[in-house]
């Protein structure tokens, strides 16, 4: 079995008007990842805020990328010639990134104690300085990857008429591009975006051989990625470029559990850490005191769950078709915890006719989906590593389905098997808006909040009129 060597270099940051290729080695191995921006000029904005500083915007999407390549068990991460961007405040975070995001690594391949990789420089002796926008837009960037959040987060804006451009992304890890991006727009014509940015990655990590080369040889079966922290500070140039105040990202509040506690360390184990308020408030305070100073980022659904989100997409029911959740296999593959999961939601939460029109078939009666809704219920091992809701918003899901008559033989024998629901306090978790701990600024809070707690109070109506006087599994 071959070796792998251990120091993890960037090699080079190249970019053009349109391209940025980041390139890195891991001992005789030679990776890249490619960004496209079809919509900004790169070249612009070096002449705007000046080239050294932009490589240094760039070296912080490289050197987020580069999180991936090191689950294959670097000890040293080199910046090569960019050690001059080195701070303190940047070893921090990229380290607590990838300590926390990588608590899911650590679990699956069984390593309690791998630690980041040691930096080869030392920090400068203090921060470069955050400069500010030299143009100043009224829109909000919302980041939009086609699924029922994105749907529900450009409603909540449009209702409460703030005015926002989309960030649509889309990456070979999923598949291919294009097809991503037409999803993407046909969800946006729903809306009303004022403009329509795009982001477009090409990586040849993800699918190249290196676990059935080198995983034995280094004890690692599994890798993970960074994908939020890369997409936030990959948004930076169309954000400074168009001059936005404001990253909205669209994560909820489930993001904030993890999907186990290890007995082995006695840590949380989050496959959604950096979807997390914690997450968010790490980017953005740093964005702020190190990059730029007047960029912010949040998640507009951070104050609710998705049982308050499903409230809220009955409002759109005609858009609904145009939604996609899936990893696998786009729009749904219907064999995997995200599709069995907003599937079920779909069912439970919105009216029969628009979700079965998008899901020919009983999800639950489905072989293969049998013991991936057991662990969304709770029956398993733990919660799946997926953006998924919480174990109770499931059990609320199936109970839901059962008093409406939604459920098939292998649906009413999960049912039987699980707890009754202890509905009233389920509901005054689930159906909270949480304005104090969400991060929400002022100016979004005012038109959101509202309607959150207006879908809120319309969602504990209709579940008590379901279950309030049903038997619940």
């Amino acid at each position: 079995m071959p070796a792998i060597a251990r120091r993890l270099t960037l090699e080079s940051l190249r970019w053009s008007a349109h391209q940025l290729v980041m390139r890195f080695g891991l001992g005789e191995l030679s990776f890249s990842t490619v960004y496209w921006y079809p919509d900004v000029d790169l070249l612009d904005l070096d002449r705007r805020f000046g080239r050294d500083f932009m490589e240094r915007v760039h070296l912080h999407s490289a050197l987020f990328e580069s999180n991936k390549l090191a689950s294959l068990r670097p000890e040293i991460l080199d910046l090569g010639p960019y050690a001059r961007h080195h701070t303190a405040a940047l070893e921090r975070l990229w380290c607590e990134v990838f300590q926390r995001i990588w608590a899911q690594w650590r679990y699956e391949n069984d390593l309690p104690d791998a630690s980041p990789p040691q930096w080869a420089t030392r920090p400068v002796a203090s921060g470069l300085g955050a400069v500010r926008r030299d143009r100043h837009a009224d829109e909000v960037l919302l980041f939009c990857g086609g699924g029922k959040d994105s749907l529900v987060t450009m409603k909540l804006l449009e209702r409460a008429g703030i005015p926002f451009a989309s960030f649509g992304y889309a990456t070979n890890a999923y598949g291919l591009v294009r097809p991503q991006l037409g999803l993407i727009d046909a969800l946006l014509d729903h809306g009303v975006p004022r403009r329509r940015e795009r982001q477009i990655v090409f990586d040849d990590f993800v699918d190249a051989p290196v676990l059935s080369l080198y995983g034995e040889s280094i004890g690692v079966r599994t890798i993970t990625t960074a994908e939020t922290p890369s997409s936030v500070f990959g948004s930076l140039p169309i954000l400074l470029a168009r001059g936005y105040p404001l990253a909205a990202l669209g994560h909820e509040a489930s993001a904030n559990r993890g999907n186990l506690v290890w007995d082995r360390t006695g840590e949380e184990v989050n496959h959604q850490w950096g979807k997390s308020v914690e997450a968010e408030r790490l980017l953005d305070e740093y964005v702020r005191s190190e990059l730029v100073a007047d960029i912010g980022v949040f998640s507009l659904l951070m104050p609710i769950h998705d049982v308050v989100i499903f409230s809220l997409l009955r409002r759109d029911a005609s858009a609904l078709r145009a939604t996609h959740s899936c990893n696998e296999d786009k729009p749904w593959c219907r064999r995997c915890p995200k599709c069995a999961y907003v599937w079920l939601g779909y069912r439970a939460h919105l009216e029969r006719a628009p979700v079965e029109a998008m899901f020919p078939e009983d999800l639950l009666e489905v072989h293969e989906n049998q013991p991936i809704v057991r662990d969304l219920l709770g029956l398993g091992s733990h919660l799946p590593f997926e953006c998924v809701g919480h174990v109770e918003e499931s059990r609320l899901a199936l109970a839901l389905c059962r008093a409406r008559g939604l459920l098939g033989p292998g649906g009413l024998t999960l049912a039987e098997r699980l707890p009754p629901l202890e509905l009233s306090a389920m509901l005054e978790r689930y159906l909270r808006v949480d304005a104090e701990h969400s991060r929400l600024p002022a100016s979004i809070a005012a038109g959101v909040l509202p309607q959150m707690r207006e879908a809120a109070e319309e969602a504990r109506t209709r579940i008590l009129a379901q279950l309030g006087r049903e038997r619940t599994p």
